[in-house]
């Protein structure tokens, strides 16, 4: 199943629902033209909906810290929600768990933006 990207606004928040794998080639490049496309709308509060990402392999970890990345290189913020607990191992494996803030509930996640 190929990575699916849709977007809302939640106040001054922009809710990025994913749905499907992030992977080698579509999937991790739908995810880097999705962050890419709202930084260059301004949109610089970004969090990142992966309930129903089921699957990430490390080219997709590698465009989650890119994103994240980029992000913070134009004082925006980047968090995630609802992480699987296939992702949520993963993230814990590759120490990248402590560099975003994860949130298992959406009100929370948008109210940290301040």
């Amino acid at each position: 199943m190929s990575l699916r990207a849709t977007h809302r606004d939640a106040g001054n928040v922009t809710v990025v629902d994913l749905s499907g794998r992030i992977v080698l080639g579509d999937g991790s490049a739908l995810l880097r033209k999705t962050i890419r496309g709202l930084l260059e709308d301004q949109r610089k509060k970004i969090l990142l909906n992966l309930a129903d990402v089921d699957y990430i392999d490390s080219s997709g970890i590698g465009e989650l810290v890119s994103g994240f990345t980029a992000v913070k290189n134009q004082s925006g913020d980047l968090k995630l929600l609802h992480l699987t607990k296939k992702v949520r191992d993963l993230l814990q494996i590759t120490k990248l768990f402590t560099v975003f803030d994860v949130y298992t509930d959406e009100s929370t996640a948008l109210k940290s933006f301040g």
